[in-house]
């Protein structure tokens, strides 16, 4: 028989995190924890970590949600991806947890040589927004400490000072020394979207995520038709549980690239089913954490070796928190690495 428990653990940003949905201090993660009821030594671990004003079963009694899979695991394991469908924070956290234990309890799920140490992944650098210099700030900071890929949270400040910093990123940096990665978090509207685009395509950017809200299909399918710049959806996945749904999303936008949250889709399993969908039509894809801590982080820094993805992934939050937990993940200029000789210390979730 397996049983589980949880903790609940806040999480403090080291400066507040700026998005077009306001501004984040803390957020809350729930750890479970899964283990056989004859030894809890050997236990799997994962992370519950769903964003406010995103995740979709993100409510009043979310933490009764938690305590009822506890107690009812051994009724749902089998078939937990289909019965905790409508729910994907707690899918990803579960399913992490399962594999962590199958795999011995050591949090190496996908064991291989990322976890030896011996290749890192390539990730992009985070500027969050704020006001000019604030951006500034941490664009030169980035480009200085390494990082050839660069993702701006764009669409809290003026366009007009947002397109002043891309031309001055521009003037000192081609596109082969730094790749821009933009994110609006679909703060364009709808009039102005394409011509936002058309500017934006001038400063040679990768890519733009989610220029206006999501479960707008029709406009966004047009807009992917017409733009300049290669669109790519993130929280238009959200919320799309069911293979079938997930291909009529991808087929009738027929976005440039999509990108994966686990925790936000539903885990590895869920993933992959994005990952097959979109090279089917191909459509390019990268992954990215949302916000968790490192149990989370790490769990899908693993996935996303295992998946032998070349582009820079979107792995670059494990800095962010005051009291994140300690791991043997590190940060070495644009490279997540994860080290054998550094240890888990897990005693404030576990």
């Amino acid at each position: 028989m397996l049983k589980a428990e949880f903790t609940k653990y806040p999480l403090h940003f080291i400066q507040p995190a700026g998005t077009s949905r306001g501004i984040l201090k803390s957020r809350d993660s729930w750890y479970l924890k899964v283990y056989d009821d004859e030894s809890q030594e050997t236990f799997g671990i994962g992370e519950i970590a769903p964003l406010p004003r995103l995740s979709v079963e993100l409510r009043d009694n979310f933490e009764m949600l938690i305590e009822k899979l506890c107690e009812n695991l051994n009724d749902i394991v089998e078939d937990f991806h289909f019965k905790l469908q409508e729910f994907p924070s707690l899918r990803f956290g579960l399913e992490t947890a399962l594999l962590d234990k199958e795999m011995g309890g050591k949090r190496i799920l996908f064991p291989g040589k990322f976890t030896t140490g011996e290749e890192k992944l390539t990730i992009n650098g985070l500027v969050w927004m704020g006001d000019y210099q604030f951006m500034f700030d941490q664009l030169k900071e980035k480009a200085d400490n390494g990082y050839k890929c660069i993702k701006l949270k764009i669409g809290a400040i003026e366009f007009e000072e947002e397109l002043k910093l891309l031309s001055y990123i521009r003037k000192h940096f081609s596109p082969e020394q730094i790749e821009i990665r933009v994110d609006a978090n679909g703060a364009f509207s709808n009039d102005d979207a394409l011509m936002k685009l058309q500017k934006l395509s001038k400063f040679e950017l990768h890519s733009i995520e989610q220029p206006i809200e999501q479960g707008q299909w029709e406009e966004m399918a047009d807009l992917c038709r017409k733009t300049p710049l290669p669109i790519a959806l993130d929280e238009e996945l959200i919320g799309l549980n069911v293979q079938q749904h997930k291909e009529v999303v991808l087929e009738s936008i027929m976005p440039q690239f999509i990108i994966l949250k686990p925790g936000l889709i539903g885990g590895f399993k869920s993933g992959k089913e994005w990952i097959d969908l979109a090279e089917k039509n191909n459509i390019g894809w990268w992954i990215t954490s949302a916000l968790e801590s490192n149990v989370g982080l790490n769990a899908i820094a693993q996935w996303a070796w295992s998946l032998r993805n070349t582009m820079p992934q979107g792995l670059g939050t494990g800095q962010l928190f005051s009291n994140n937990i300690e791991s043997p993940l590190y940060i070495e200029k644009d490279q997540l690495g994860y080290s054998p000789d550094l240890d888990w210390n897990l005693d404030v979730i576990a």
